[in-house]
């Protein structure tokens, strides 16, 4: 089984400790999830908001 996962870069301020990272995404993947165009577009769709998700995060911790 493959797994993917999407989460932030962990952040350091300078007074606190490395804070965890968020996970955004966590899903297991199988080929199925590739057998066909609508499967496809789903997964890709899924990954695309995580990945937006964990861009806009970043940026809010970075301006904290």
């Amino acid at each position: 089984m493959a797994r993917i996962i999407v989460t932030t870069d962990p952040t350091t301020h300078y007074a606190a400790p490395v804070l965890a990272a968020p996970v955004l995404l966590d899903e297991s993947v199988y080929s199925i999830h590739l057998d066909n165009d609508h499967n496809s577009a789903q997964l890709i769709e899924r990954l695309g908001w995580a990945i937006s998700d964990a861009e806009n995060r970043q940026r809010t911790d970075q301006t904290v």
